[in-house]
C-alpha cells in the first residue's frame, strides 16, 4: 500500500502522524509524512519520505486575493498526489488541505484526531468548555436545551468549509464537522478520557499514537525526595510562567523539581530553587517514567505520555482543548485541575501536596498506565487504514 499522512505543524499533531507513518512502514507500506519543514529531519531518519506541508490559514478563510488558504493548498498538493499515486491518505483533523485533495481525487481519506473526539455527544457538555458530564436526567437536559447555542458555531464552521470547497469545486455539504472523515476517524486517546456515548460506526478509539524526538538522558537532582516534573507547553506559555509559579511554590518542599522549557526562552530570567532543576529539553520516557507527579498545561501529547507511564497529572489549562483535557483527567480520578486563573504559588503546592499525600490519584494513573490501551496505539491505527484501503 501507498499512503501519505499529513499533519498540522505543531508538535501535538505532527508527532502522532509521524508514530503512524512509522508503524505503517513497519507493515511494509510506502509511507509519505507531508507536514512542516521543521519535522523533515525526524520523518527521514525513520526511513520514511519527506514532503514540506505549505503553510495556510485554516479557518476563518482568506478573502479570494489574499493569503493562501486550505483549497489554494489543496491544489497545490496535486503534484504530490499524481507523483505518489497514494491507495489512501490520512490527513491531521486540522489540515484540510489534503483532505479536500483526497476528495477531489477520489482517494479513500481518513482522519487522524491526536486528542480527545471533539464532536458532540447530546446531553453532554459542549467540547471546549472543561466540565463534567451531568449526574441527572434533568442536567442532561439542560445541555439537550441549550444545543442551538452549540449548532449557531457549527453552522459558522460548515459555512467557511463549504467557501473552501467551493474554491476547489466539490459540493457543499450539509453536516457539522465536514473535514472528518466518514469513512474512518481515527481517536488516538485514552478511552478511559472519553465520557460514554455513543460511538458512530466510522469512529476507531486507539489510544495515543507515541513520538518522542530522541535527547540525551539528563542527571536527575540527587536524593529519594519525590520527584516532580514540569513539563511546559511546547505552544504555549512563552514567558515560563507555570515554571515560575512551580519554582516559588515547591521551593520550600520536601520533593525535587525538574523543569523543561521544551525550547522557550523567556526575555526575564527564572529563578531556580536549591531544590530545583531546569533544562532546555529532556526526555519524557526518561524523566517522567522517573517522576512522582507531572505538572502541565495539559496539552494531549504530554498528559497522555504521562498517563502512559502510570503518573499522576496536575493541569493548569492555558488555551484551546487544554481546560477540556484537564477536566477528562480529573473526571478519571488521575489527577487535579489548578486553573490558569488560579495559578498561583500556594494553589500549586496545595495541589502537589493532595497528590502526593492521596494514592487515589497515583492508583489510578497505574491503573491507566498498566491497561492495554497505555501501547499499541499506531499499530491500532495502522490496522484501521489498512482496512479502508
Amino acid at each position: 500500500m501507498k499512503a501519505i499522512v499529513a499533519a498540522f505543524g505543531d508538535a501535538g499533531h505532527a508527532f502522532p502522524a509521524i508514530a503512524l507513518g512509522r508503524a505503517l512502514s513497519e507493515r511494509g507500506h510506502a509511507v509519505t509524512v507531508q507536514t512542516w519543514d521543521r519535522w523533515r529531519e525526524p520523518v527521514e531518519s525513520l526511513g520514511l519520505r519527506f514532503a514540506a506541508a505549505q503553510e495556510y490559514t485554516v479557518f476563518p478563510p482568506p478573502p479570494p486575493g489574499a493569503e493562501a488558504g486550505a483549497g489554494e493548498a489543496a491544489l497545490a498538493m496535486m503534484p504530490l498526489l499524481e507523483e505518489v499515486e497514494p491507495d489512501v491518505l490520512v490527513s491531521d483533523i486540522l489540515t484540510l488541505a489534503p483532505t479536500l485533495a483526497a476528495e477531489l481525487t477520489g482517494i479513500p481519506r481518513a482522519t487522524l484526531v491526536p486528542h480527545l473526539y471533539p464532536v458532540h455527544e447530546p446531553g453532554l457538555p459542549f467540547f471546549g468548555m472543561g466540565m463534567a458530564p451531568p449526574r441527572t436526567g434533568l442536567g442532561r437536559r439542560a445541555w439537550r436545551a441549550a444545543l442551538p447555542l452549540l449548532e449557531t458555531g457549527l453552522r459558522i464552521g460548515r459555512r467557511e468549509l463549504n467557501e473552501e470547497r467551493g474554491r476547489v469545486g466539490l459540493p457543499p455539504q450539509d453536516r457539522f464537522h465536514g473535514g472528518i472523515s466518514d469513512r474512518l476517524a481515527i481517536v488516538g486517546t485514552f478511552p478511559q478520557l472519553e465520557f460514554r456515548r455513543a460511538w458512530p460506526p466510522e469512529v476507531v478509539v486507539t489510544g495515543p499514537l507515541e513520538f518522542e524526538l530522541p535527547h540525551p538522558d539528563i542527571v536527575l537532582p540527587a536524593g529519594d525526595a519525590p520527584l516532580v516534573l514540569v513539563a511546559s507547553s511546547t505552544a504555549q506559555d512563552p514567558g515560563c510562567d507555570l515554571i515560575r509559579r512551580c519554582f516559588a511554590g515547591l521551593a520550600d518542599e520536601p520533593v525535587r523539581v525538574v523543569a523543561t522549557t521544551n525550547g522557550h526562552r523567556p526575555e526575564s530570567p527564572i529563578e531556580v530553587p536549591a531544590n530545583g532543576m531546569l533544562v532546555d529539553w529532556l526526555s519524557y520516557s526518561q524523566v517522567m517514567a522517573a517522576a512522582d507527579v507531572v505538572v502541565c498545561h495539559g496539552g494531549h501529547g504530554t498528559l497522555a505520555r504521562a498517563l502512559a507511564l502510570g503518573r499522576p497529572l496536575l493541569i493548569s489549562p492555558s488555551v484551546g482543548d487544554m481546560a477540556e483535557n484537564a477536566e477528562r483527567v480529573a473526571w478519571a480520578g488521575a489527577g487535579l485541575t489548578v486553573p490558569g486563573r488560579l495559578r498561583r504559588a500556594a494553589t500549586i503546592r496545595w495541589a502537589v501536596r493532595a497528590l502526593l499525600e492521596d494514592d487515589r490519584y497515583g492508583r489510578r494513573a497505574a491503573a491507566i498506565g498498566a491497561s492495554e490501551w497505555a501501547r499499541g496505539g499506531a499499530d491500532r491505527a495502522a490496522e484501521a487504514v489498512e482496512r479502508i484501503s
